[in-house]
């Protein structure tokens, strides 16, 4: 097999410990060497030395948790380094130890059948730590929400029923009127804004139920720790709008498309990054982000169409996106997620729109062009006549007799 690197390194990571293998090739001969090092930042500059001495280009390493990321700041300074998804680079069963997978990475390297894991650059990657933690924050505030509601509900409090958001001005009100000691549901039910959907006397009869000192316990805790993380998003708002400074032209220009908003825009470029080289095509980026169907294929038959595992931080965020974009007015998402939905059903149809929606972000970000819209008749058929045709055979099919006649 040709080798593509002749001075190559393989390291195996771990928390406390590094175990490297740098493989040598001089003339026909292989000379393979391992040795071990801490995962401290001295043990990791003599890492750096070490592989200096014998003139190593290229080192290899998996992606084992976070630990390889100070061993990447590192030696990312003086060497090309390629970070291997573990699962593609397993050795074989039963040679399992430190020592074996650095000697098996070094030597997958050197014939160049690792396949590099894109790492953005370190704005990109503080950006996506940002957003990825301030999503988090918004899991806990959903979550906390829902104990409320369940504290709620085991005093028969009914206030879910007539209020879509229990934190609201209406329901944070009423919440801490109830944890202040108020029982009165005539009290608490005039602390609701006029604009509720709900009645008074509706809101009154759904607030009246038996609470106890328990409940309010919790309730103000649950409170108090929403109020709590939502100072703490304010202050990640403030550090995200700061990093997205280099790249608002991007933001402001991904935001003309349907279905993205302010947060999607975010995650799209920490996701991603702004600098599309990293991808050949928009099909690279699109299987990267888990949305075209796996290849399984055997003896001819194709075994599964499910979709591949990807960036599991971005493929919600593109559904999500997908599902506004196909409730938007005359827009051409709108247009194949309808045609699509009957065909394929609503879940893929709205798989379809997102990898459509990557697609268009990618060409965006590659080429510095504007959203510019195809419109809702795009996917009209491009025969109508054959198109009905179609059809009425179908509807003939069934037992029934078609009679064309032109529109006026």
């Amino acid at each position: 097999m040709e080798t593509m690197h002749r001075r190559c390194a393989g390291l195996d990571v771990r928390q406390k410990e590094i175990v490297a293998c740098r493989r040598i090739v001089s003339g026909k001969k292989v000379r393979s060497e391992l040795e071990r090092f801490a995962a401290t930042t001295p043990g990791l500059v003599a890492l750096s030395n070490w592989l200096m001495e014998a003139r190593v280009t290229h080192v290899a390493m998996e992606a084992t948790g976070v630990y390889w990321k100070p061993v990447w700041h590192v030696l990312c300074g003086d060497f090309k380094l390629i970070l291997a998804n573990a699962a593609h680079i397993r050795n074989v069963p039963g040679r399992k130890s430190d020592a074996n997978d650095a000697t098996w990475i070094a030597d997958l390297l050197a014939h160049g059948l690792v396949r590099a894991s894109f790492v953005p650059p370190q704005p990109i990657q503080e950006l996506r730590d940002l957003t990825r933690t301030r999503r988090e924050l918004t899991r806990e505030i959903v979550r906390h929400t829902q104990r409320i509601q369940a504290v709620l509900e085991e005093a028969n409090i009914k206030l879910t029923s007539v209020i879509s958001d229990i934190l609201g001005m209406s329901g944070r009100r009423i919440l801490k009127a109830m944890i202040s000691g108020q029982s009165d549901p005539r009290r608490l039910a005039e602390l609701g804004s006029s604009r509720l959907a709900c009645t008074p006397e509706a809101l009154a009869a759904a607030l009246e139920g038996r609470v106890r000192d328990h409940h309010r316990f919790l309730m103000s805790q649950h409170l108090k720790t929403i109020e709590q993380i939502e100072a703490t998003m304010g202050e990640f708002d403030a550090r995200l709008e700061a990093a997205l400074a280099p790249f608002r032209d991007a933001v402001e220009r991904l935001k003309d498309m349907p279905g993205v908003s302010d947060n999607v825009a975010a995650t799209l470029i920490a996701e991603i990054g702004a600098d599309m080289s990293a991808f050949p095509s928009a099909g690279h980026l699109v299987s990267w982000a888990g949305l075209c169907p796996r290849l399984d294929e055997s003896a001819g038959r194709k075994r599964s169409r499910r979709l591949r595992k990807g960036a599991p931080w971005l493929k919600p965020v593109l559904v999500q996106a997908a599902s506004a974009a196909s409730k938007a007015k005359n827009s051409s998402f709108k247009a194949r997620y309808h045609s699509l939905k009957g065909r394929i059903g609503p879940k893929k149809a709205l798989i379809a729109v997102a990898a459509a929606q990557l697609r268009t972000v990618y060409h965006m970000l590659k080429d510095g062009t504007f959203y510019k819209d195809l419109g809702p008749d795009y996917r009209k058929p491009r025969n109508p006549q054959r198109t009905a045709q179609n059809l009425a055979n179908r509807i003939r099919a069934l037992g029934f007799q078609v009679e064309f006649k032109e529109a006026a």
